[in-house]
């Protein structure tokens, strides 16, 4: 048996309260282990997050005494324990970040359900239940073998070799928690692993799984998947799986579809990935990588060959944002990420139609209007959004974007159009047509806006007090 600090570089240490966690199992005479993750990371020289803690015994109960003892002591306020009685956990929460304390389980399935059927177990048991032989190691913190490291399953060998493979049967191990098809495509994009021949056919045979799963837990995981520095990695392992069919079958809908060649130098699925990879390049937003996954979703629908200028993609900006409608009610998103996303998609050519036309400055104050607060990301989208292999093409659309940038960039200029609205305001103009109120009046205030915007008159009351006067006829009798 190693002991871990035979594993992991000199620099390397054990979270404080590692130490804690040991003397108080030695006390209370139980086992005591740091599991999962944690260990896995530790060993590898990734980030350490929060901290997994294992006993063989009453978890809840080692949590709440856990609890006591670092309260008193130098780990600042505990902010609440949360037990989950079903399971034998607790999460505790502090100033710093969350342990989350297991007993040693082990968990089965119903084919149709998915909640497990919760027994306790010893500790090898506790490991058989974890979903791939990298997460599937303990190191001890009690002190009489403090660090040594336990490792039935041989995720050492399977770090070394970079590949993800499950403890038992993946049948069975896709089959009790079918989420953790998804988490071995999010893993091997995470760590850039590769997925175990057996792991990938056993996916391919037990995707329709994957239904029995919340659209909570899946977009959660989804989630991840595009958080990793390089999300089309496990993109394409979904798509290639058969889950991306079954969790969002409009990506899926995308692949092998052909675009002009001018452009874009793949399949619109492709395309798409190497989108996000430019985003993920430059934002950690993941909501704007989100919708750089979703900006042509609407291309597959309305995809028409013509004889003179090849496959076109009429209204696919509009198309793509209605459709978002259904996708976030299915996906579980929030009312303020759906409008995030509809906006980009349904504007994410604009910017392009500028760098094609030439920038005017009454085209950039509307662009700048209808982005609202999101027109920076919406630049960053379109900037990632130009894939050609054309290196002139690229060269003239980024020149281009650098003009629109700039003039956007104007503080200003930005300032004055996020709180643009017509100097006129409607008690005046119904004062002056003789109007009550009514949509005639937005009418007439969004005239005057476009006036403005058109550079026809000056953004100033007089100007468009004077533009009323001489427009005001047209709308007396309405």
């Amino acid at each position: 048996m190693a002991n871990i600090q035979s594993l992991i570089s000199t620099d390397r240490k054990f979270h404080p309260i590692c130490e804690v966690a040991g003397i108080l199992g030695d006390k209370l005479g139980i086992e005591v282990y740091v599991v999962g993750g944690y260990v896995r990371d530790l060993i590898i020289g990734r980030e350490l997050h929060d901290l997994d803690i294992m006993v063989v015994g009453d978890g809840i109960e080692f949590a709440r005494q856990l609890a006591k003892v670092l309260s008193a002591g130098s780990f600042g306020k505990i902010k609440n324990v949360i037990p989950f009685e079903r399971f034998g956990t607790a999460a505790i929460l502090y100033q710093d970040g969350q342990i989350e304390v297991a007993s040693a389980r082990k968990e089965v399935y119903q084919f149709d359900s998915r909640k497990p059927a919760v027994s306790k177990t010893d500790l090898e048991g506790d490991l058989s239940r974890r979903d791939f032989n990298i997460n599937a190691m303990a190191v001890s913190i009690n002190r009489k073998n403090f660090g040594d490291l336990f490792d039935p399953y041989g995720g050492i060998r399977d770090l070394k070799a970079k590949i993800i493979r499950t403890p038992l049967d993946p049948d069975s191990t896709f089959s009790d928690d079918p989420l953790r098809m998804m988490r071995a495509v999010r893993f091997a994009a995470q760590l850039q692993f590769n997925l175990d021949q057996v792991v990938i056919e056993s996916i391919e045979r037990n995707v329709r799984r994957i239904e029995i799963v919340s659209s909570e837990r899946i977009t959660a995981e989804f989630y991840k998947i595009l958080g990793t520095d390089q999300p089309s990695i496990g993109l394409e392992l979904l798509q290639h799986a058969g889950l991306m069919k079954i969790i969002f079958p409009e990506i899926s809908e995308m692949f092998g579809l052909e675009q002009p060649f001018e452009w874009h130098h793949k399949d619109i699925f492709y395309h798409t990935l190497q989108v996000v990879d430019n985003i993920a390049e430059v934002s950690d937003n993941l909501d704007l990588r989100f919708a750089g996954l979703v900006h042509d979703i609407g291309k597959p629908r309305t995809r028409r060959l013509e004889s003179k200028k090849g496959w076109t993609f009429h209204g696919h900006d509009f198309l793509g944002a209605k459709m978002l409608e259904k996708i976030a009610q299915r996906m579980r998103l929030s009312n303020k990420t759906k409008d995030y996303l509809q906006k980009l998609v349904n504007l994410h050519l604009r910017p392009i139609a500028l760098a094609k036309e030439g920038v005017t400055d009454a085209a950039i104050r509307r662009l700048m209007v209808d982005g609202g607060d999101e027109i920076d990301d919406l630049m960053i989208l379109c900037r990632a959004d130009i894939t050609s292999k054309n290196p002139n093409l690229v060269r003239k659309y980024l020149g281009n974007f650098e003009r629109v940038d700039l003039m956007i960039h104007d503080v200003k200029e930005r300032d004055a159009m996020r709180a643009f609205q017509s100097p006129v305001r409607g008690d005046v103009i119904m004062k002056e047509c003789g109007l009550k109120p009514g949509p005639v009046i937005g009418r007439i205030k969004k005239r005057i806006e476009n006036a403005i915007l058109e550079g026809e008159i000056e953004n100033s009351y007089e100007a468009a007090f004077d533009y009323l006067n001489k427009i005001k006829d047209e709308y007396a009798s309405k």
